[in-house]
């Protein structure tokens, strides 16, 4: 596991002959028919901790001839976040697997898939800190409904108007995680529309700043929850219909749960507060349903999800607006970092005004290597 390395660079012969020097003794003992290893701990002392460290600090470089450093397994800020299949894939496949250096060799062979869980669940324990999430709770990011799970990730999310006038809405998201369970968000909203003569004009929208924290984070029962209140400015110009005119307070409350085979339903609730007394209140609900498909132990995912929205403004003889949103998301990089997923918005209310949206966003993870790296 050589996730917090983000360098590339072409492995030297005597690392590449150390790392398979290494697979080959473990490879020969079971072989030969030596006791084998029962625990995990015992698993993890025969197998990893040549490099990686009884105590899971990592054996210094240099003292391995490695052109790489190894990863601290007792940094809390990077070993709880990648759920069990990401470490698998690696100790399996290797660091390839996930597009990271070649000097972490593979041990599928050398392993059986039940030994090499027993070997993760020891490095799981070098994470002194049980505060901090697990990444079996962070599901996979919908269209529209915000996830619970803390992030480091920059999103740029496009909508285009597939009826009616031409209308193009862009916004970029960044998120920064902070501490075990904090995370910022700021967003920065652009758009372009037609007008009455034909031309187009574009401005920008409504910026808004939030914090999340979350409120309880279970990986044995796959629940998580959290409460996030966020800060719209009124940064675009309602004359030209960018923006609303007034500061909003949105508070909202987010849900995850992970459910059989590899699925796992979101929701999100909350209200939206704006700061003028001549505009109403309004309420808004969102649920995400979806399953990860994953091509073999380390290759590509396919999330297909379908998202069900419901708001209301909070006066008497409004109605609800019901949208429906299906959707696929699929990993574009190696190391899974680059999602892209692309969705329609299908009112299924007052569908007069309200017209049918193309939806897309293009993440990155940016925690996990630049955008560039690990193709």
């Amino acid at each position: 596991m050589n996730r917090p390395s983000r360098i590339m660079t072409r492995p030297g012969t005597k690392a590449l002959g150390l790392a398979a020097l290494l697979f080959v003794l473990f490879a020969t003992v079971q072989a030969a028919g030596g006791p084998a290893p029962r625990t995990g701990e015992q698993i993890y002392l025969a197998a990893c901790s040549h490099c990686h460290g009884v105590d899971g600090r990592g054996v210094p470089a240099d003292q391995l001839l490695l052109p790489v450093p190894l990863p601290d397994f007792t940094d809390c800020q990077f070993a709880p976040r990648e759920p069990d299949s990401d470490w698998a894939a690696v100790m399996h496949e290797g660091g390839p697997a996930r597009a990271f250096h070649r000097t972490m060799p593979a041990f599928g062979d050398a392993l059986s898939g039940d030994e090499i869980q027993l070997a993760l669940n020891h490095v799981r324990t070098f994470c002194a800190e049980k505060s901090w999430p697990r990444g079996e709770l962070n599901f996979p990011k919908a269209l529209i409904t915000e996830k619970a799970f803390p992030e480091d990730e920059l999103l740029v999310v496009s909508s285009v108007a597939l009826e009616g006038d031409g209308a193009v809405a862009n916004k970029v998201i960044y998120e920064k995680r902070f501490g075990d369970r904090n995370q910022i968000e700021l967003v920065f909203p652009f758009a372009a529309h037609d007008r009455t003569d034909g031309s187009w004009q574009g401005g920008l929208g409504d910026m808004a700043f939030a914090f999340k924290r979350v409120l309880a984070a279970n990986w044995r029962t796959g629940t998580i929850v959290s409460l996030t209140g966020e800060l719209v400015f009124p940064t675009g110009s309602e004359a030209r219909g960018f923006g609303s005119g007034c500061f909003t307070v949105e508070p909202f409350i987010t849900f995850g749960q992970a459910l059989p085979a590899d699925s796992f339903i979101q929701f999100q609730g909350g209200f939206g507060f704006p700061i003028d007394d001549q505009a109403d209140n309004e309420a808004f609900w969102r649920t995400a349903l979806g399953k990860t498909f994953t091509q073999g132990i380390s290759g590509r995912s396919w999330t297909p999800m379908v998202e069900f929205l419901g708001s209301r403004e909070l006066a008497d003889g409004k109605s609800t607006d019901w949208d429906v949103v299906p959707q696929l998301q699929v990993s574009l990089s190696q190391r899974q970092h680059i999602l892209f997923n692309v969705g329609l918005r299908l009112p299924v209310t007052d569908t007069g005004p309200r017209r049918t949206q193309l939806v897309m966003y293009l993440l990155w993870d940016w925690f996990d290597g630049g955008f560039l790296q690990g193709w």
